[in-house]
């Protein structure tokens, strides 16, 4: 399906509402504004296969662009407004774009862009910048001649070094609204349909929530876009949408719980039946809370940008198996050594690698495409993990983070996922920082839940926590506070730039 069909059909049904304001774009408005700007890429000499790029918050004129490219056979680009100057010049350039669509919010970021392609303003002004709307209204809201499916060209959002473009062909299938494996799996697995109100509480820019939102709209739902995640905010829009699936990441979960319980019980979370949850594994303290609150109605998968595989597991698997991201439902999962290649015992740790008919490419850099690969074409996100005797998938962490101290390996993801239940703990990163004795030593950096705790005191019980579940070499030897972590407003933490703060302090110093 496509929502040109539900246009025809029930045009003035909700494609999108705004959960802070209420503001709707029906399924006629979006076929129209999709139309409006296939047409206006057209006359901008934009034809198949060409690139577009997109710099937005969250907004519901969002999808009349997203889904404008996806009819006029371009790859669209979405870019997260966190990102430097130089990163998105770099995007930009690497990609191809040619044209550019920014808020207007981000004005002071965009003005400093080097990179010289069509631009446009959205909801507001940008010096010296046409405005989008302007543009769009002068467009017929008629399908271009030439109409063709095209697709999304995301890149990472950079957290181990520079962005990388996740390119895959477009359909073979040139019929915009072609069956789609990951339509077809939504609807069968995740229990989304055409009755679905979703709520996506996360930046549209990142894969997860742009293409989920994007299947309820070829399925017939209606989407409920924050424009912020907020997490009473997450619990009011449910209550009063009557929202019944919807998507998060594990930093969500850990700050809805966070909040005071007299809060939490003011709302009315029965409407939901499909809680869906993915780009990080989440804390089975963390999973547990929220199936106890909400019931077994969380899903959870694994999976990135590259579709190269996906795992699922219900809340029934997970209490059966808890800690596990699921069973493989996409491409076969293998477990790998140091070689890449030679698959180890069941239980035993190594490289996450899945086989699997898809195909992908990182744009414009074959040494990071060949890196993912093995011999025998199976692929890999660079996670590391297991599987037990039933198939079900643990992770340990990505093999980029692991910290390596007087000779062992240490993961950080289990001492965080320790440490951020404690009550006292909004949020936490762990990095390896130099040590000159032991190569690395292990750093917690915490965000207090009360800056006001940042003190000697609260590191001594942080510590005692720890050396209530962790083993020796895993307990931090060094808890920095912080303010606020960098973290992606999709959840993924820029651990990368708190790890290089540590060693260019040393390498000052020394």
């Amino acid at each position: 399906m496509h929502p040109s069909v539900h246009a025809r059909t029930a045009p003035d049904k909700p494609a999108i509402i705004v959960a802070e304001t209420g503001e709707t774009i029906s399924y006629g408005e979006l076929d129209a504004a999709s139309n409006r700007a296939a047409q206006l890429f057209r006359s901008h000499g934009l034809g198949h296969e060409d690139v577009v790029a997109f710099m937005l918050e969250n907004t519901p004129h969002y999808f009349g662009l997203t889904w404008g490219a996806q009819r006029a056979g371009l790859r669209y680009v979405c870019i997260s407004s966190r990102l430097t100057q130089d990163e998105t010049d770099y995007i930009l350039e690497n990609s191809g774009a040619k044209m550019l669509v920014v808020s207007a919010s981000l004005a002071s970021s965009a003005l400093q862009l080097t990179t010289r392609i069509d631009r446009f303003s959205m909801g507001g002004d940008i010096p010296g910048w046409p405005k989008i709307e302007d543009a769009l209204a002068k467009m017929p809201a008629e399908r271009v001649a030439d109409e063709r499916a095209g697709v999304d060209m995301l890149y990472s959002s950079g957290t181990t070094g520079r962005p990388k473009g996740v390119r895959v062909p477009l359909p073979e299938e040139r019929a915009i609204d072609a069956p789609n494996s990951l339509v077809m799996m939504a609807a069968a697995a995740f229990g989304i349909g055409p009755d679905s109100v979703y709520l996506s509480p996360a930046p549209l820019y990142h894969a997860a929530p742009l293409r989920w939102s994007m299947t309820v709209h070829r399925l017939g739902g209606t989407v409920v876009l924050m424009k912020k995640f907020e997490p009473e905010g997450a619990l009011a829009a449910i209550q009063h949408y009557r929202c019944d699936a919807a998507q998060f990441v594990p930093t969500h979960f850990v700050r809805m719980l966070k909040l005071p319980e007299e809060i939490r019980a003011q709302y009315d979370v029965t409407s939901m039946k499909s809680a869906i949850h993915a780009a990080a594994p989440c804390p089975v303290p963390v999973k547990q809370a929220m199936i106890d609150w909400w019931g077994p109605v969380l899903l959870e998968y694994y999976a990135g940008s590259e579709g190269n595989g996906m795992t699922f597991a219900t809340s029934q698997d997970w209490l059966a198996h808890k800690g596990t991201v699921g069973r493989a439902i996409l491409g076969t999962v293998h477990i790998v050594g140091e070689d890449n290649e030679t698959e180890v015992p069941v239980g035993e740790e190594g490289a996450v690698f899945f086989e699997s008919d898809n195909v992908f490419e990182y744009h414009d850099d074959p040494e990071k495409t060949a890196s993912s690969r093995n011999s025998k074409g199976w692929s890999t996100l660079g996670d590391v993990g297991w599987v037990d005797e039933e198939g079900f998938l643990y992770l340990t962490d990505r093999k980029s983070f692991m910290i390596i101290s007087g000779g062992v390996n240490i993961y950080p993801q289990e001492i965080e996922n320790h440490l951020v239940t404690h009550p006292k703990v909004a949020d936490v990163a762990v990095v390896g920082g130099p040590h000159e004795e032991m190569g690395e030593e292990v750093i917690a950096v915490v965000q207090p839940a009360d800056m006001a705790d940042a003190n000697d005191d609260l590191r001594d019980e942080l510590m005692r926590y720890a050396r209530e579940k962790l083993s020796g070499v895993k307990v931090p030897r060094r808890i920095d506070f912080i303010e606020a972590l960098p973290r992606h407003d999709t959840g993924k933490l820029y651990k990368r730039l708190l790890r290089d703060q540590y060693w260019e302090q040393a390498k000052a110093q020394a």
